[in-house]
Parts: C-alpha cells; sequence; structure tokens
C-alpha cells in the first residue's frame, strides 16, 4: 500500500517534469467507483487547456494545483500509483515504463498530455483509489480530517510527548491514526517501531520521555532515508496483529515495559498451557489405542498358526506322494502377499472362520460313541455265543 514516500516521490516528479506546462489531452477511464463526483467527460474537458502549477502533498493525498480551480486529486488507497512516461519515479517500484511496453496502462485511470509531448497517468488496479474535482482540497475530507504531515509538519518533540502521555491506544495502532500523524502507514510504523527500539503493543502513555523523543527523531530520520533508499534487517522478525493490522518486530530488541510487560506474558503462558494440555490429550489417545491395536494383532497370528496346523494335519494323511493342493509355504505365500496389500479385512474372516471351526471341531482324543445294536437304540453289549450240539457216540 503507498505511504508518505511513495506518494512524496510521486509530487516530487510531477514538480519537476510537468510545473508550468500545459494540459493538451487528457482520457479519463469510464469508471466512476474511481472517479468520484465528477462525470469523467466533464473531468477531461475541464483540465484541457490548464496549465499545472504546483504538485502538493498530505499524508497520503497528492493535489495538482492549476491556473485557476478546481483543481484534480488524488486518494491512493490500497494500489494507486503515478506513473511518468520514460521517467523512473521511485526505487520501490519497477524501472521506468519502456518503449515496447504497452501506453496507456492496463489500470490507467486518468491519462494526461503535456504540451511538451509528456504524458502522465495515475493507475489503479485494486479500484480502492479516488480521484476528485475540488476548489479547495485541503478544505474538505478526507484532507481537512488529517493530522499534521510526518514529513512537512512535524510535532515540537514535548508537544509530542505531551500528546502520548494521553494517549491509551497501542503505539501502533496510534501511528497509523492518521488524525493523530498523517502520512505514516504500515511498514513505515513497524521501522520507526524497530529504530526507536520500541514493542509495536506498548501503551503510548506508558512509553519513557527517553523513548518518545527517539521516537520522535526516528519518524524523521526513516520517512528521510526512505526517500532515497529501501531498508531491510537480518535480524530475527516476529509478527503480531495491533490495531487490526499486521504488525513486524525484532523481538530482541523491542520488549514491552511495565504493566504491558506483564499482561504479556500472562497471556502467553495461558496458551502455551493450552497447547500442553491439548498435546497431552492426544499423547492419551494413542496410548489407549496400543493396547487394543496388540491385542488384535496377537489373534491374528494365533489364528495364523491354527491355520497352518490344519494343512499340516491334511498334508500328513494324504501322504507324502500325494502333497496337499495348497502347501504350507504357498499358504504362508499367500498370507505374506495379503500382508502386503494392508488387507485387513481378511484377516477377520479368518479369525471369525477358526473360531466357528473350532466349535464344530470334535477333540480326536475322545472315543467315538458306539453304534446302537438295533434301530430302537438300547445297550451295547456283546451277543451270546451259540451253543455247540453234543457228539453221539
Amino acid at each position: 500500500m503507498p505511504e508518505l514516500p511513495e506518494v512524496e516521490v510521486a509530487r516530487r516528479a510531477l514538480e519537476e517534469h510537468c510545473v508550468g506546462k500545459r494540459i493538451v489531452r487528457c482520457s479519463a477511464a469510464d469508471d466512476t467507483k474511481v472517479i468520484d463526483g465528477v462525470a469523467p467527460p466533464r473531468l477531461e474537458a475541464a483540465l484541457v487547456g490548464r496549465t499545472i502549477s504546483a504538485a502538493c502533498r498530505k499524508g497520503k493525498n497528492l493535489w495538482l494545483a492549476l491556473d485557476s480551480p478546481p483543481f484534480p486529486s488524488f486518494q491512493f488507497g490500497m494500489a494507486g500509483a503515478i506513473y511518468i512516461k520514460g521517467v523512473e519515479l521511485s526505487k520501490y517500484k519497477r524501472s521506468a515504463v519502456s518503449p515496447t511496453e504497452e501506453w496507456p496502462l492496463k489500470y490507467s485511470k486518468l491519462l494526461v498530455v503535456m504540451d511538451d509531448g509528456l504524458e502522465f497517468s495515475f493507475t489503479d488496479k485494486r479500484r480502492f483509489a479516488k480521484i476528485r474535482f475540488l476548489d479547495n482540497p485541503e478544505a474538505v475530507p478526507p484532507i481537512s480530517e488529517l493530522g499534521p504531515d510526518a514529513l512537512f509538519e512535524p510535532l515540537h518533540l514535548d508537544d509530542f510527548v505531551e500528546s502520548l502521555s494521553r494517549k491509551k491506544a497501542p503505539i501502533k495502532a496510534l501511528l497509523l491514526d492518521q488524525s493523530f500523524i498523517s502520512g505514516i502507514g504500515n511498514w513505515i510504523a513497524d521501522e520507526v517501531l524497530y529504530q526507536a527500539r520500541i514493542h509495536p503493543m506498548q501503551t503510548a502513555s506508558m512509553i519513557s520521555k527517553e523513548k518518545c523523543k527517539a521516537l520522535h527523531q526516528c519518524i524523521i530520520e526513516v520517512i528521510e532515508k526512505s526517500l532515497e533508499v529501501g531498508c531491510n534487517s537480518r535480524k530475527k522478525i516476529d509478527f503480531i496483529t495491533v490495531g487490526g493490522r499486521t504488525s513486524a518486530y525484532v523481538p530482541e530488541l523491542q520488549k514491552l515495559d511495565g504493566i504491558d510487560a506483564t499482561a504479556s506474558r500472562a497471556k502467553i503462558s495461558k496458551e502455551q498451557s493450552k497447547s500442553n494440555k491439548a498435546a497431552r490429550e492426544v499423547d492419551d489417545d494413542e496410548e489407549e489405542a496400543k493396547p487394543a491395536k496388540r491385542g488384535r494383532k496377537q489373534l491374528v497370528k494365533a489364528t495364523h498358526e491354527i491355520q497352518e496346523d490344519e494343512e499340516d494335519a491334511k498334508a500328513s494323511k494324504r501322504g507324502r506322494k500325494q502333497p496337499a493342493k495348497t502347501s504350507k509355504g504357498s499358504w504362508k505365500k499367500a498370507h505374506h502377499s495379503s500382508e502386503g496389500s494392508g488387507d485387513d479385512d481378511s484377516d477377520d474372516e479368518a479369525v471369525d472362520k477358526v473360531v466357528a471351526e473350532q466349535g464344530k471341531r470334535r477333540d480326536p482324543k475322545q472315543p467315538s460313541e458306539a453304534k446302537s445294536s438295533s434301530d430302537k437304540g438300547g445297550s451295547a453289549a456283546p451277543a451270546k455265543r451259540p451253543q455247540r450240539k453234543k457228539r453221539q457216540l
């Protein structure tokens, strides 16, 4: 999102290349969401023939002062940008638009051609920017509602310290409040707090006078430096949410003080306690599942051993010359194949089959019941031997 440095770079480029020149042609996009309060054809007609006398900025807003009002103003929103054909504006953006690149740019909302042939375009691919046509841009919102400009209107140190002492908001949220200081956005606030060694969540009123002085100086230095070069850091950076925005900070250097530090430690301890409790519950569930899993494996193993014994007995009855159609080795091979495929259902069926068969089998050690001597049943006693006839002498 464009912040003060990007908008200031655009202002300086327009001031250098466009001030004193006359507009000879203008093309406004048919996008009334971006072009606010004025019909695109009327904006085009009103700009042609006018001379640019100054390029002005406050906070993240820019406007062009013409030889007479009204003036076009530009609120950059999330993705607004100024491009001048053939001119490199900022190191934050890609290089200047090349002659082979599409022009006007795909997301151009207003294209202006000067009397010397120079062209500039205001673009916005996200459509959150605003182009307005106003008699006095500084006298109406949003510019009229802005606080002092962080670069052009820095607060005196004593006023800055006094103002912070009355604020109960986290310092990061306060810096993002455009009615307090205008022009500071998310990444500028993070960089300023890093340089001043202040935690983003530190309550503004609890910042010491020494750190307030450092913060005041860093706001000016970071903005001036950011107009020249980009910034980076090799230290460990953490991210938190403050004032609804993601904030980057270096824990090693930016520490909370006083009651804010105590509250932060208590919050972290509570979160860690919840996390540890959840981890223990997961471990307990896993431990409870292990015995049941081991018991099932032992049952499956015992079932396989019973099946092997039955196959051996059948092979022994058929004799060595007539091996069983399904030998012990082949059964094992098939068994290992099913294990490799992860077929747990086959193991379950085998267990059920063996249990059923065991109920039907008779114990081979017990003698068979004697058959009845008559159809009606009865005693199984042996029949009497018939007597031999006596021989006659």
